[in-house]
Parts: structure tokens; C-alpha cells; sequence
């Protein structure tokens, strides 16, 4: 198999207390970088296992791994050949008429709605409904739906969550797999605005707090990673990939859970700002008029940039994150609470600096990782929670809740105590020869 890449862009937040990079690559500290990187080789060909294949009647579905820590070199350039930077692997078979695989949540607008119904011929089921999203960045999606779809609607925009709800104009968040065919399918709907509002989701970055909290603003610095495209009427966001400030007032704002039929824990909440907390993905609702861009952030603890863009917010609904991290041996692994710790270090979880424009100390973090009977085990043996062995390269995706004000006491090398949980929707096992940290 031979994989053609294009036009790669880069963007990153420099934590590390000095300037990486150089040239047109170079980030200095404690900056978002926008970068576009050389890349070479532009093309890789593929024949060592899963291949060969045989192609017979039953559809064949690869994954494609790009191993970011590999591939990204001390200069900031791409290196796409290197060992085991680029992997391929073969997804199991799915049971007959099933999606093949999870691929994620897309936001977007809806530009139309279809519902065809052929009982006249044979070859085509009694009716087939779909619609088309158009996500930020401007491209438009055509996904089907099924009866096992759910819909998530308030009930005063519509009372019986089902197809029927689904209207061109609206601003909706779908989980989609992809079907035998190659097409798209939702597996949930859920409504987030009407027209005419402005939606991005993305990473926090940074948060703020007044002295007077909960009485005052708190601030969120916000990577912005898609959206639906704003209405006309609306001031124009940055780029995705670039930060910005969102007020979040301390009234007047709703909390949500973008969980579909996923039964949280019990215990996590997400009802105020307080919780908030450094890496979660969240979406929020940007109030019209509110839109304004100057030469600096308005933050208290603001991340260098590009011009800073500012908004307020009345409605932030909390999104899966996505981490990364080693399972702590310090502390056991529960089989029978569904609960072990993993140590994980991307940037924005490295605590505050001592001094106001010191560097940070980067540090390995400490996540309490929180499964239910319904979360899945993959790529490990056997694909459960007794499949995991302290030193394990996990991949976690799920909701992301801080403890609150907890002392940092530490067991040792690695045990400082977590500060905060997933409620882990989805374990996956990542065996391979470079360790995290």
C-alpha cells in the first residue's frame, strides 16, 4: 500500500522553558506555534505485515498511526520514514452490517436533510435517511443514519428525539463510524444551537481566576480545533489552531455533559466554572457582539501568540479528551473498582510557574483513570483492565474532571497523588519501543 502525504501544518504549545525549533520552525517558550514543516518522504510504501492481503468478499479497514514523537525532529521538521514513526494495521472484521470502527465527533451545520423510501425494489432497504454537515473548515459530509442512531434534543426544540428532529440550519455534534461501504454513519445526534450562533471546541490551555471568584470572570485560554462555520452575521474567529480568550461570567452561563448514551461514574459533575481544569475539551457557545481581537490577551495568565481573540460564553459543554500516559505502578491497579493511574505529560498539564514569566517545571501528571462496564479494553491481552501492567503505553479517551484544591503528596518517584479523572469511554493499548517518558 502506498500512502501520499500533503501540506503538513504543525501546531504545538512550547512548555518547555526555552525555544525549540529554528528558522521559520522556531518556537519560543511558552508560545502556540503555528508552523508548516518540511516533510520528507512526502510518499511511504507499506509491504511488511499486515501485508499481503487477500481481498475477497468480506470488506478490509486499515489504521493508520502517525507516531507524533517520532516523527517530529528537534528542528521542528518531519521525518516520515523514521522507524516506526509511520504505522499501518489491519481492523478486525466486524460483524455483518456493523461499522467498522469509531472515528470521533464532528460539529458542524446542517445543510440538508433526506429521507428516501424505495419498497418497490428489491435491492434497497424500505427507507434510507441522511443528512449533509458542513464542519469549519469548510468541508460537508453526507452521513446516514440507522435505527440504532440516538438523538439528544431539549424538548423545547423537539419532543421525541428522532430523525424527525434533524432541521437544516442547526448546529449539531455527531459521532461517526464508518460503514463497510465507506460511508459515513451517526451512531448519536446531539443539538447544540440553533442557527445563526457561532460553536468552536478545543483544548484549555489556561485558566484564570479573579480574586473575588466565584463573583467575578474566570478566563479560558482556548485552542480552537473545529467548529461549524460562524453565520454571517457573526466577527470572524481565528484560524483553528489559534488561541483565544473566552470570558466566562460567573451567572448566566449553562454546563453540559456531551456523554450520549455513555453512563458517567458517579461522583463527576460539570455544573459551574470551578469545574474547569487545564486540557479538557470542551465546546462553547460564543455570545453575539461579544467577538473582539487586540495586540494582547486580556488573561491574567495569558499564552503568547498571534493577535489574541476575545469572546464571552453562555454555554460550555464538556467534550472526550484525548490522553496519552504510562501506567503508575506506585499505585495499584483496581480490577475491581475499574480504576489505575496513568502518568502523562503533554504540555498543557505541566503546572504554573513559581513566578510570574518563569519557566514551567515540566513534570510527569497524574491521572486517576476511571472505567465502567461499559468502557472498551483494545490491543491488549486480554482486552480488559487485566490486561494492563504498570509501565503500559495507554491511549484514554473519555471525560475529564478535576479533584479540586488536593495537597500534591507524593509516594515516591512518579506518585504525586492525580489531579483530576477520566471516565475512561475507551482503553487502548500502545506497545512499541519508545517509552513516553
Amino acid at each position: 500500500m502506498s500512502v501520499t502525504f500533503s501540506n503538513p501544518q504543525l501546531t504545538i504549545f512550547n512548555g518547555s522553558g526555552s525555544t525549540i525549533g529554528s528558522g521559520a520552525n522556531a518556537c519560543t517558550s511558552n508560545t502556540v506555534c503555528q508552523l508548516t514543516p518540511s516533510a520528507s518522504p512526502l510518499t511511504l510504501a507499506f509491504s511488511a505485515a499486515p501485508f499481503p492481503i487477500t481481498i475477497g468478499a468480506a470488506p478490509v479497514a486499515f489504521k493508520l498511526d502517525i507516531h507524533l514523537n517520532t516523527v517530529i525532529q528537534a528542528d521542528l521538521t518531519l521525518n516520515l520514514a523514521a522507524s516506526s514513526g509511520v504505522t499501518v494495521s489491519q481492523l478486525a472484521t466486524p460483524p455483518s452490517g456493523a461499522p467498522i470502527s469509531g472515528l470521533g465527533n464532528l460539529i458542524g451545520t446542517v445543510q440538508s436533510v433526506n429521507s428516501v423510501t424505495c419498497a418497490l425494489s428489491p435491492s434497497c432497504p424500505s427507507s434510507f435517511d441522511d443528512f449533509t454537515l458542513q464542519t469549519g473548515d469548510g468541508r460537508t459530509f453526507t452521513i446516514d443514519v440507522n435505527s440504532s442512531t440516538t438523538y439528544d434534543y431539549p424538548g423545547s426544540v423537539c419532543s421525541n428525539d428522532s430523525f424527525s428532529c434533524l432541521a437544516a440550519g442547526q448546529i449539531v455534534r455527531v459521532r461517526v463510524s464508518l460503514q463497510t461501504g465507506g460511508s459515513l454513519l451517526a451512531s448519536s445526534v446531539t443539538y447544540v444551537q440553533p442557527a445563526g450562533q457561532t460553536v468552536v471546541e478545543g483544548n484549555i490551555l489556561g485558566l484564570s481566576f479573579p480574586a473575588t471568584y466565584p463573583s467575578g470572570n474566570a478566563v479560558m485560554e482556548l485552542i480552537p480545533q473545529q467548529g461549524p462555520p460562524p453565520p454571517s452575521t457573526a466577527s470572524a474567529l481565528p484560524p483553528f489552531g489559534q488561541p483565544v480568550s473566552v470570558t466566562v461570567p460567573p451567572a448566566g452561563v449553562t454546563y453540559a455533559i456531551d456523554s450520549g448514551s455513555f453512563i458517567l461514574p458517579n461522583g463527576l459533575s460539570f455544573t459551574q466554572a470551578a469545574d474547569l481544569m487545564v486540557g479538557q475539551q470542551v465546546s462553547v457557545v460564543v455570545v453575539p457582539g461579544s467577538v473582539t481581537t487586540a495586540s494582547g490577551s486580556t488573561s491574567s495568565t495569558s499564552i503568547p501568540g498571534p493577535a489574541a481573540t476575545t469572546f464571552t460564553t453562555n454555554s460550555i459543554t464538556l467534550e472526550p479528551s484525548q490522553l496519552t500516559g504510562m501506567v503508575n505502578g506506585v499505585f495499584p491497579i483496581d480490577a475491581s473498582a475499574l480504576s489505575f493511574v496513568v502518568s502523562t505529560f503533554p504540555n498543557y498539564f505541566v503546572p504554573p510557574p513559581a513566578a510570574s514569566g518563569a519557566p514551567p517545571t515540566p513534570a510527569p501528571i497524574n491521572i486517576t483513570v476511571q472505567a465502567t462496564s461499559a468502557t472498551t479494553f483494545a490491543n491488549l491481552t486480554p482486552d480488559s483492565i487485566s490486561g494492563l501492567a504498570a509501565g503500559d503505553v495507554v491511549s484514554i479517551r473519555g471525560w475529564l474532571f478535576p479533584y479540586g484544591a488536593i495537597p500534591l503528596v507524593c509516594k515516591g518517584v512518579g506518585g504525586c497523588a492525580p489531579v483530576g479523572v477520566i471516565a475512561a469511554e475507551a482503553v487502548v493499548g500502545r506497545p512499541g519501543p519508545t517509552p513516553l517518558f
